[in-house]
This record gives C-alpha cells, sequence and structure tokens, in this order.
C-alpha cells in the first residue's frame, strides 16, 4: 500500500487530494492500481502521520509484503 497523491488546477489554485492506494494482479498478469481509502484534501501534518502508519508495516515485516485494509469478499 501507499499514499497516492492526485493534483487538480481548481479557482487558478493547485489541490492536492490524497487516497491509499495497492497494485493487485488481475487475470492475465496484468497489475492495476486498486484505490483502497479515499482521505481528500489533507494538510501535511496529516499526510505525515499517514505516511508513517504505511511505512510502520514495511519495517516490522522487513520486506515488502502486500496488505489490505478491507479483506476480499
Amino acid at each position: 500500500m501507499y499514499l497516492k497523491c492526485h493534483t487538480r488546477f481548481k479557482d487558478g489554485k493547485e489541490h492536492h487530494y490524497y487516497s491509499i492506494a495497492e497494485k493487485v494482479v488481475c487475470a492475465g498478469g496484468r497489475r492495476v492500481e486498486r484505490h483502497v481509502f479515499y482521505l481528500g484534501e489533507i494538510n501535511d501534518s496529516q499526510r505525515e502521520a499517514w505516511l508513517e502508519s504505511i511505512e510502520v508495516f514495511d519495517v516490522a515485516a522487513q520486506r515488502q509484503t502486500k496488505l489490505a485494509l478491507f479483506a476480499s469478499g
């Protein structure tokens, strides 16, 4: 999982919207991005907190692991 930034220009200003995404393997081995959770426009301290939360999982495992917030049906 990772934090994905979406940039949009609205009323002459640049806005950044965030979501938590993961890479998923589909049929035929194709990899696509799955947006798991939409965070919206967050401030810098909230962004850092989300980055730390995501990184904790990687550090504890000492390797890259696939994580899911919701169990697939």
